[in-house]
């Protein structure tokens, strides 16, 4: 019989470490971090900026935050589910809602620092906010990985919607009841694939005119919902517990009564 050594022994999880726990959920890649949050000496203490875009199924979260000791500060946000506010009533999580959001938020925090006058940005193509953000023209849609350049005319197409019009197209004529599901929301608001170009460029001029955020109406809850036992003092425990005793000490008389009939 073969004997097969143990590779890992009991001292080897002694030294064992855990990973952060954003490490473990694949949230935070702190090699990458690292690298975005390191300030030069010479700048004192000076907030270094990083723009930060999460993507889940139904919204998109842009920020512009900065690390400190204490934590992440978030100096402005915005959030593809403000875009209805804006015009856009469908589709928050595309390409063309992705780069709505941008601008956004871009526009946003000019406005708060007071500078959306001086820097305007380019009201024609991308980065239209005026924020100068360090990026690769690789992640744009496109960029051609065999002639290394950004065609210009494709990545418009997507900011405007162009790619989602030719799909409503296809599914209109290939598959109706695919179209009526997935584009539930567009046939709802009456959005049609020939309409989406001018829809974007309506909502990019709204963003432009008035990009502050707006605080929600909504009513806070009278009575906050409570999923967990009320924790109780030591006067309503003692309480209890006297109550549990005479009942259980009446259901024990009770018992021997009925023994001595």
């Amino acid at each position: 019989m073969a004997f097969v050594k143990a590779q890992k022994t009991k001292a080897y999880f002694k030294r064992f470490q855990v990973k952060f726990k954003r490490r473990r959920e694949g949230k935070t890649d702190y090699r990458a971090r690292i690298r975005l949050i390191n300030q030069d000496k010479n700048k004192y203490n000076t907030p270094k900026y990083r723009f930060v875009v999460r993507f889940t199924n139904k919204d998109i979260t842009a920020q512009i935050v900065s690390a400190s000791i204490a934590g992440d500060l978030v100096l402005a946000a915005a959030y593809s589910h403000e875009l209805p506010r804006y015009g856009l009533e469908a589709g928050f999580t595309n390409y063309a809602a992705a780069y709505c959001t941008g601008l956004l938020l871009a526009r946003r925090v000019l406005k708060l620092l007071e500078m959306d006058s001086e820097y305007e940005g380019n009201v024609e193509g991308a980065l239209d906010g005026g924020l100068d953000i360090p990026h690769s023209e690789k992640r744009f849609a496109g960029f051609s990985k065999d002639d290394k350049q950004l065609n210009a005319e494709v990545h418009r197409k997507y900011i405007f919607g162009g790619h989602i019009a030719a799909y409503m197209r296809t599914l209109a004529e290939d598959e109706p009841e695919k179209y009526q599901s997935h584009f539930s929301e567009y046939i709802k608001r009456g959005i049609e694939a020939d309409n989406l170009e001018e829809l974007y460029k309506k909502v990019h001029a709204a963003i432009r005119a008035d990009p502050t955020a707006k605080k929600s109406q909504k009513q806070p809850p009278k009575e906050h919902k409570r999923y967990n036992l009320k924790k109780l003092t030591y006067e309503e425990r003692k309480a209890k517990l006297i109550e549990r005793l005479n009942a259980f000490n009446s259901a024990a008389d009770a018992d021997d009564d009925e023994d001595d009939e």
